[in-house]
Parts: C-alpha cells; structure tokens; sequence
C-alpha cells in the first residue's frame, strides 16, 4: 500500500464571512471530488446563522450531499477537540482581512477569492446563475488543488501552488505562478 493510501484524509477548511453560499459549496464540491483523501469543513467569522436557499438548490440539483450543512462559527474549528487541519483557504476577501484564530495543526493557507452569490442583484434567473457562476470557480479552484502531487511537492512550492491556485483565471486555466 502506498503511503497516500495508508494517510488519513487532509482536513480543509473553507471561510468565509458569512458561511452561507461560497465556503458551503467548496465544502460539497471538496467533500465529492476528494474523493476521501480529503475531508472539507466550513465556517464564518459572523455566520449568518443559515445555509441560503439558492445554495442549497443548485447543489441539491446536482446531486452534492447536503445533509448536515449549516452555518457556523470558525471558533468550532479552533478549540480543544476540532480537527487538525491541513489547510485553510478563505473565499472571500473580508475572511482573508480579519485576524483568524489560531487553527489546530498548523495549516497551510491561502486566499482564493471569488464574487458573493448572496449580494448578486437582478431577476431570480440572473441572480440564480451568480450562484451558478460561484459553484463553477469555486470546482475549478478546487479540481486543480485535488490534482496537486501534496506529498512530493516541498512546502514551499506547495504554498506557491495554493496561493496561484486563487489567481486562478475565470476560464479555469492557472495564472502563472510567481
């Protein structure tokens, strides 16, 4: 058996502000393609306190696993019995300004902005495809973090990696890393 094989999932926790459309659906996304070499987690420095509904919809449609989802505080993943985490990636730019607490295992992190569903404005189909639009960046984002090599790539270079991955281009193609 091959060490990869023998590890446990890598933990990832997605925040941001809120913890009702972006960081919830990077939670499904990651919790479908990881295909269990990773276990995503997600929370909110001010949770709105529910999931918003269009999120819900659209990944119920598309069949993710939503059982269990709620809105909820980053405090849960900083006390005495939350999971070591691996990594810790903030979806949007407010989560990515606001001093953190201090997180279980020394995670890597990273900023992998994307625009808020939830303050898209127009029709119920043009703020539909806002949530639409947020689930296809977020699965680009994430798709490439799965293909990553983790294990043979130094830190270093791995933090590079992460952080190219949130300058990802809309059209899902890497931005050059730096």
């Amino acid at each position: 058996m091959s060490q990869d094989e023998t590890r446990e999932p890598y933990n990832v926790l997605f925040l941001c502000t809120g913890n009702s459309a972006r960081s919830i659906m990077a939670e499904a996304i990651l919790n479908r393609v990881g295909l269990g070499k990773f276990r995503a987690f997600s929370a909110a420095s001010q949770p709105k306190g529910q999931v918003h509904p269009y999120s819900l919809d659209l990944l119920r449609r598309l069949n993710y696993e939503v059982s269990g989802m709620r809105s909820k505080n980053w405090n849960e993943f900083s006390r005495p019995g939350a999971p070591k985490l691996d990594f810790v990636f903030t979806v949007c730019d407010n989560a990515a300004q606001e001093t953190c607490p201090v997180w279980p295992g020394q995670p890597m992190t990273a900023h992998w902005g994307v625009p808020d569903p939830a303050t898209a404005t127009g029709n119920e189909a043009e703020v539909r495809f806002a949530f639409a639009d947020t689930l296809r960046m977020l699965t680009n984002r994430i798709n490439i973090f799965v293909s990553l090599p983790l294990r043979s790539l130094d830190q270093l270079t791995l933090q590079r990696r992460l952080d190219s991955i949130g300058k990802t281009k809309d059209k899902g193609e890497p931005a050059s890393a730096a």
